[in-house]
């Protein structure tokens, strides 16, 4: 019965492979016999590739679903002249912000490309630092959901004070701890496969040190660029990415516990240059094949993949208006200047740029836009327009310095509190309605307000050096015996 089921398995991945290829140009089916060669000598030679795991990291992006293909017609052609192929390790990090949509165009292509039920596939998400097997139905964990915000809203109150609202640097930071731990887990995995181009490995580098920075994390210039550097930088970091910012406070662990490995051997296979068909010339292939469905046409003008353009507009909107003494409208203005630009740069087709300018360039519009980026901001991040009015303003860090004029302008009546607030803030018992009061304006628990309290304001152009975090804990693991005093790194850069 193995046998003849076996046998029908290996018919049905050669369909597969057949149908994948029949979606190939010329040029591409030449960019896979490259990424097969360029697999195999990473492997040692053929006679090692059965031993070869590969991880693909799973963001539910057009371009993701793609390399994904790319990746799974390579495993498919070794297996179909070859008595061994590579494994295959597919994982996605859960977060707020990922659309329902989102998860429905992964298991539409994992569904494509047959890989539920290969053995020499995993297809996992991780929840709440818990792995898990891969199923795009099942809501986010309530704890999940709640360390996310939690994570945010810590990482981005130590924000640069200067330039826009834009970073969502907390991105960044989990999705560094998520790569480092997903390529310990069960094993391990000998390499990461990405096709981020040369803009966005630098970007996500730079993205991470800052993240790490606001974090309490000290992280050493790359030595490599892009993602040569990529596991070295997360070395650093250690295995909790938040505990300066959390202190003692419970936190939960990777899990299952005895499921990773203590040491990690994986490199990065870079295959940016072997993309060689355009967005028009892959549609084909995502759209019948992979059966994508588009669930926000702006994706691709987002900065990062960790917020969607019209929160970022909205950000903007609201900065200018509750920060800069501007109109909401102007803000978003300024937003969609610079979004242009950057469009421009990265040559984006004309009408791509057409139809951003159309959605966001028209000031008629801006109150509708307004409407639906608060709703999106509720729905995705669980945040209100108060919580992110109160993250614009920043006003707990460096001992509440900015909590009177943030009160002036928005909360008048709790100026009479204010004594109140600053001895909630030093960890004090206060009446319970000041500590409501201060749950719901800031989206955090008190006893995080309290860590906040204690923390100073990122310095621009600093990513090195921890800030004004008092930790032994905001060292890197291997570091924290031998290095230098925090108060000394602070004070001297």
């Amino acid at each position: 019965m193995t046998s003849i089921h076996d046998q029908a398995m290996n018919y049905v991945y050669q369909q597969v492979l057949q149908r994948l290829l029949g979606f190939f140009s010329r040029a591409e089916r030449t960019a896979l016999q490259l990424l097969i060669q360029r697999l195999v000598v990473a492997a040692g030679g053929m006679e090692y590739i059965g031993e070869f795991k590969v991880l693909a990291i799973q963001n539910g992006t057009r371009d993701c679903c793609y390399t994904l293909a790319l990746l799974r017609a390579a495993q498919l052609s070794i297996a179909s002249r070859s008595p061994n192929t590579f494994q295959l390790r597919i994982a996605t990090q859960r977060s707020n912000a990922i659309h329902p949509q989102v998860l429905e165009n992964m298991h539409r292509t994992f569904s494509a490309l047959f890989v539920y039920d290969d053995p020499r596939v995993e297809v996992l998400m991780v929840d709440n630092r818990e792995v898990l097997p891969f199923c795009h139905v099942t809501p986010m964990s309530r704890a999940g959901r709640e360390s996310n915000r939690c994570n945010l809203l810590m990482i981005e109150h130590r924000q640069v004070d200067s330039g826009p609202f834009e970073r969502w640097d907390d991105g960044y930071l989990s999705a560094g701890e998520f790569y480092g731990q997903i390529a310990r887990w069960q094993g391990g995995v000998d390499a990461l496969v990405s096709s981020d181009s040369p803009r966005q490995q630098k970007q996500f580098i730079t993205g991470l040190r800052r993240a790490a920075a606001k974090a309490g994390l000290w992280t050493s210039s790359p030595a490599e660029p892009g993602y040569a550097s990529l596991f070295a930088l997360i070395d650093q970091l250690g295995n909790d990415c938040y505990r300066a910012l959390y202190a003692d406070q419970p936190r939960p662990q990777w899990r299952p516990q005895e499921s990773f490995e203590t040491c990690r051997r994986t490199a990065c296979i870079d295959i940016h240059d072997l993309l060689v068909s355009g967005i028009d010339e892959r549609w084909q292939l995502s759209t019948e094949f992979l059966r994508f469905q588009p669930v926000d046409s702006m994706a691709q003008v987002a900065e990062n993949e960790f917020t969607s353009v019209s929160i970022s507009a909205h950000l903007q909107g609201l900065q200018a208006c509750f920060m800069e003494g501007r109109s909401y409208e102007s803000g978003v203005a300024d937003y969609v200047q610079r979004t242009l630009v950057m469009m421009s740069r990265r040559r984006l087709p004309d009408a791509i740029c057409e139809q951003f300018s159309g959605v966001f360039g028209n000031p008629a519009s801006f109150t509708q836009l307004r409407d639906q980026a608060s709703v999106e901001a509720q729905r995705h991040l669980d945040l209100s327009e108060t919580q992110l009015v109160c993250l614009l303003h920043t006003p707990f860090i460096e001992k509440g310095a900015r909590l009177e004029d943030f009160l002036r302008q928005h909360h008048p009546g709790m100026l009479v509190a204010l004594p109140e607030l600053h001895r909630a803030m030093q960890g004090h018992a206060v009446a319970e309605q000041v500590m409501q009061w201060m749950m719901e304006v800031s989206g955090l628990p008190v006893g995080l307000i309290v860590r906040l309290y204690g923390m100073s304001r990122m310095v621009t152009g600093d990513i090195g050096a921890p800030q004004g975090l008092a930790d032994a804990a905001a060292l890197p693991a291997d570091a924290a015996g031998d290095a230098p005093d925090l108060e000394e790194w602070s004070a001297g850069r």
